[in-house]
Formats: structure tokens, C-alpha cells, sequence
């Protein structure tokens, strides 16, 4: 079994940034931040994520894209910024489909979602400091085995919200 932490736009945030890698760091196999961090390579808080660029980072510190293997599953996580994600889903579908992903991890809109696309699972984790659409401030973690991935949210300081959680299982 591997597990996954998903945030994004953490905007300058750093003390929750830290707070995650305690309070999570030593069960996880990767950390993403799906950009907006506002933070450089360089900053303590942000290492041990794998991070993209978003529409407020400045300089070249990140990619724009990156993808991830866990186990049977690949993960391409982007801002979204580049894809028009607050319009639709469709060229990140298209971008998605481009590199064979399983599991797509944006952020940029700040609103939490998770759905199921055409046999992809996209996964918006919301907001570490701005949230739209609730006062929560959320993030992701999916439990993966094999082929099916448990999705639990969390409100940084209220804890796990299970009415969110879902199970996806991909047919491969």
C-alpha cells in the first residue's frame, strides 16, 4: 500500500506546510504540491514535496509539469493555470490522456474536488490559505493498492472530513 499527500495553494504559507510533513511525513510515499506555493526550492518548508509551478510563483524554481509513478498508477500533477482548468477540464483531459495518467493533481481554482473522467481520476485538493466554495482549509490524501485508491480530505485544523471519502478503482 502507498499513500499520497495532495495540497495546493498554500500562498506563502509555511508553518502549515511544516505542520503536514509532521503530522503526516513519516506514513507517506510522496508529498505533491500542485503549485502556488510562493515558496523557492531553497525554503526548509517546501522540501520533500514534489512541486509545480503556478500562476504566483515567481522565477524558474519548478517545472510546470511533472509526473509520478505509485506502484500500477501514474500521477501528472500541474497548476492548471496553463489549461484553463477554471473553465473546464477538457485540455487537461486532452494534456492527461497526451502522457497516459491515471490520476491528475491541479489546483489554481482553490475549490476541493475529486471525479472521475473517462476512466482518470482528477483531484482538485482545494486551499491551504484561500478556500472558495467553504471556509475549510483542504487537502488530500489517497491510500492506494494496487488499482484502487481510498480518498480521504482533511480540514488542516479540523482533521479528516469523511463525508468526502470515496474509493476509485481503475480498470487496468
Amino acid at each position: 500500500m502507498a499513500k499520497v499527500l495532495i495540497v495546493s495553494d498554500s500562498h506563502g504559507q509555511r508553518e502549515e506546510l511544516s505542520e503536514l510533513k509532521v503530522r503526516h511525513g513519516q506514513d507517506i510515499d510522496l508529498m505533491i504540491h500542485c503549485g502556488d506555493s510562493e515558496l523557492s526550492k531553497k525554503d526548509d518548508e517546501i522540501q520533500a514535496f514534489s512541486v509545480v509551478r503556478g500562476n504566483c510563483d515567481f522565477g524558474n524554481d519548478f517545472d510546470t509539469e511533472i509526473i509520478k509513478e505509485v506502484g500500477e498508477l501514474r500521477f501528472f500533477v500541474t497548476h492548471g493555470h496553463l489549461f484553463s482548468v477554471k473553465s473546464s477540464l477538457m485540455q487537461l483531459q486532452y494534456r492527461a490522456e497526451e502522457v497516459n495518467a491515471d490520476i491528475i493533481c491541479f489546483g489554481h481554482s482553490h475549490v476541493l474536488g475529486a471525479e472521475m473522467v473517462r476512466g482518470k481520476l482528477f483531484i482538485n485538493p482545494g486551499s491551504l490559505r484561500l478556500p472558495r466554495g467553504r471556509r475549510e482549509r483542504t487537502y488530500v490524501i489517497l491510500d492506494i493498492e494496487g488499482t484502487t485508491v481510498n480518498l480521504h480530505v482533511y480540514d488542516l485544523d479540523k482533521g479528516e472530513l469523511a463525508e468526502f471519502n470515496q474509493t476509485f478503482v481503475f480498470n487496468k
